[in-house]
């Protein structure tokens, strides 16, 4: 079937941009054809560094035949109404109408055939719509015309089924033209297939395929660092920068000199990365970094790049020049030395300078550390001294290696190793996937600062609404809540949060009073973040929800004790006493539940009388609902959920024998009311360890 070829060329896009346009534009024309009534079999695009291209697959030569329906005005209906409804039809009578019945009588129908338009016609008219409704993060102006585009728009290639579709857009005049690569090939191309464009592309030294490249570019690079002993530094975020970059990557290596190498390792990776997008290269035998790069150019260069490698490796000379000297002349200054300047740093208004925050995370650090079995002394230190590189020379020019210079210039001035790890890690984890501090005193000082910045926001009222979080609250609760459970800290947060808002009496005096009125939300915050983080672990919500109260409704503020409940109720519901108890307990809530709203009252689980249990069912639940209690209490006290839901699984057999055998709506007033209150008393018991009541089928 025919096929639609797309090409969108332009000025260069930036490669940050590249991947969502592409998207976009697929997402664009696929749902233009499928509202014009076309099923494509496929719709693929495709970006680089001067073009968006898209091939959709499988479509028709012309739109198919159509037949609708518009519902009109009640027969009678005033002449007006019936007016404005043939209007909109666009018919001139009623004639041209059918006349159709419901219950409330007669009514007007237009039954409208339409042809189905051109496939050609239909592209010429919604392809000028998308491109001039392109959203693009940031987009620009040229020339006369009110076009926005990311970059001038230069020409439109666009055929369907072998011939051209002629459209203009704001000057520019869709044909069946493209040009190669800039300098390489920049003779003007003809196609109107995609089969044919994307061999003369590739001719034409351009790699339409955004993959393509970042492949040529990963496997070029570890060639040229095997050939010398070493190995490529892989960084995916790089080779997706670098691929939307060059039309026809070719990768080269230079190198540098050794004295540079004095430098720390992620300072010349930061350096080479984020200046100049050049690609570091590690000494496999050491493990550290070698004085050799791998930068990627947009051309093959007649004198073997001789000339290009010389002049990036004379601007990257310069820029590791700057970072030598930057890092020595922080070394001159002991990281304490700088605290007085962190006073002249704002964190946040209302909340003090940075030199505030170090002093409130110092005096949290140091009360946390017995329980995460560190030294109060180092984690005091560690977290005094935590914030101490923001003021170098070197985490100026490279805000991303904060905490990294610090446990570099730490370790140079003499601190103790677990200080220096505790700067280098209390900033962690940043993210899903980054680590998460294990050491006590990288696990102290991690704690203190981050629950710091949550109550110190919240103490201010600034809490994260909607999708508004400009102070990445959330995503410090959720390292709270990583450091807690990866390295199983018991403590309540709640009290926690208590020292943490009294620290903040310096800069806001009325912190313990927002700790009084605000701490309670914190901890639902918290559970918030909690349900995030064991919903990316594969736990149902129903079953959290389960565990975070205690019996008496409560909220727990132990994470670990909430995981570990969790852990248990989910082994227990796996297994058939587990999910017929459930079925059961909603079987007993349901009933309660309805004998409630008829009178109002809730059944008292203390009022079972055994004296007037009547049926040997009723008695051997009770009995053995008894031995359940006094086993999972004592189970839930010792934290042993496993053993308390094994207690509960021996309810499953009386309880199914009672509601097999046992009528407990009797007639009998007093009957119903002693069964009703063993239904409460088997609910209550089972509160002890989840609230089975939150589970869905």
């Amino acid at each position: 079937m025919p096929e639609l070829l797309l090409e969108l060329r332009s000025e260069e896009i930036p490669a940050r941009m590249q991947t969502r346009a592409a998207a976009d534009l697929e997402k664009a024309v696929m749902k233009a054809l499928l509202d014009a009534g076309f099923m494509p079999e496929g719709v693929k695009a495709f970006a680089g560094p001067r073009r968006l291209t898209l091939v959709a697959d499988g479509l028709p030569a012309r739109q198919p035949d159509r037949r609708e329906e518009k519902k009109g005005p009640r027969v009678g209906a005033p002449e007006k109404a019936v007016e404005g409804f043939l209007k909109s039809a666009g018919l001139s009578s009623l004639d041209e109408c059918e006349q159709r019945e419901d219950k409330k009588g007669a009514y007007w129908v237009a039954v409208i055939d339409r042809k189905g338009s051109l496939t050609s016609d239909l592209i010429a008219g919604f392809v000028p719509d998308i491109v001039r409704g392109f959203s693009w993060p940031k987009s620009m102006r040229w020339g006369d015309g009110d076009l926005r585009w990311v970059r001038p728009l230069h020409s439109i290639l666009c055929a369907f089924d072998g011939e051209v579709i002629p459209f203009e857009i704001d000057g520019v005049v869709a044909g069946d033209e493209t040009q190669g690569h800039r300098f390489l090939a920049p003779d003007v191309i003809q196609a109107r297939s995609f089969e044919a464009y994307a061999a003369a592309l590739k001719k034409a030294k351009v790699v339409l395929d955004t993959d393509e490249r970042k492949e040529m570019i990963a496997e070029d690079a570890a060639t040229l660092c095997k050939a010398q002993g070493l190995e490529l530094v892989e960084d995916q975020g790089l080779l997706n920068e670098v691929a939307g970059l060059a039309e026809w990557p070719v990768a080269m290596m230079g190198s540098f000199d050794e004295k540079f190498l004095t430098v720390p390792d992620e300072v010349l990776t930061a350096s080479m990365r984020g200046h100049q997008k050049y690609f570091s290269v590690r000494d496999p035998k050491t493990g550290a970094l070698a004085n050799r790069f791998v930068y990627v150019a947009n051309i093959e260069a007649p004198d073997g790049g001789k000339a290009m490698r010389e002049g990036y490796e004379r601007v990257l000379t310069a820029r590791l020049s700057d970072a030598w000297f930057l890092y020595n002349q922080d070394l001159k200054t002991p990281l304490a030395q700088r605290l007085e300047r962190l006073d002249q740093v704002t964190f946040f208004e209302g909340l003090g300078s940075v030199g505030d925050k170090a002093r409130r995370i110092a005096a949290l650090a140091e009360e946390i550390a017995p329980s995460v079995g560190a030294d109060p002394d180092l984690a005091k230190r560690a977290a005094m001294l935590a914030k101490a590189d923001l003021v170098t020379g070197m985490v100026y020019e490279f805000p991303e290696l904060q905490g990294v210079m610090g446990r570099y210039y730490a370790l140079a001035q003499g601190e103790p190793e677990d200080i220096a790890n505790a700067i280098r890690d209390h900033y962690k984890p940043a993210g899903q996937d980054d680590e998460v501090p294990t050491a006590p005193v990288s696990v102290a000082v991690a704690l203190a600062d981050k629950i710091d910045t949550l109550t110190a926001f919240w103490a201010i009222d600034k809490k994260p609404t909607g999708s508004s979080d400009p102070f990445a609250l959330r995503r410090a609760a959720l390292g709270v809540i990583a450091v807690t459970l990866n390295n199983n800290i018991r403590q309540n947060l709640f009290h926690v949060f208590m020292p943490a808002f009294k620290n903040l009496e310096s800069v806001h005096p009325d912190a313990v009073a927002a700790h009084l009125t605000h701490g309670s939300s914190l901890v639902e915050f918290f559970h918030d973040r909690l349900k995030v983080h064991l919903r990316e672990r594969g736990s149902r919500h129903d079953h959290v929800d389960a565990v975070l109260e205690d019996s008496d409704g409560d909220l727990h503020d132990d994470l670990v004790l909430i995981v570990s409940r969790l852990d248990a109720l989910e082994a227990f519901l796996k297994t058939d006493d587990g999910a017929n108890l459930a079925a059961a307990y909603k079987r007993a809530g349901n009933i309660l539940k309805a004998e409630e709203k008829k009178d109002g009252s809730p059944s008292d689980p203390q009022a079972v009388q055994e004296g007037a249990l009547a049926e040997k069912e009723e008695k051997a639940l009770f009995a053995a609902l008894k031995d359940a209690e006094a086993t999972a209490e004592k189970a839930v006290a010792d934290e042993d959920f496993e053993a308390a839901m094994s207690a509960l699984a021996k309810l499953r057999a009386p309880l199914d024998a009672f509601f097999e055998k046992v009528t407990v709506n009797a007639d009998d007033a007093k009957l119903r009311a002693n069964r009703l209150s063993l239904l409460a008393r088997l609910t209550a018991a089972t509160a002890k360890v989840a609230d089975f009541s939150k589970l869905e089928g």
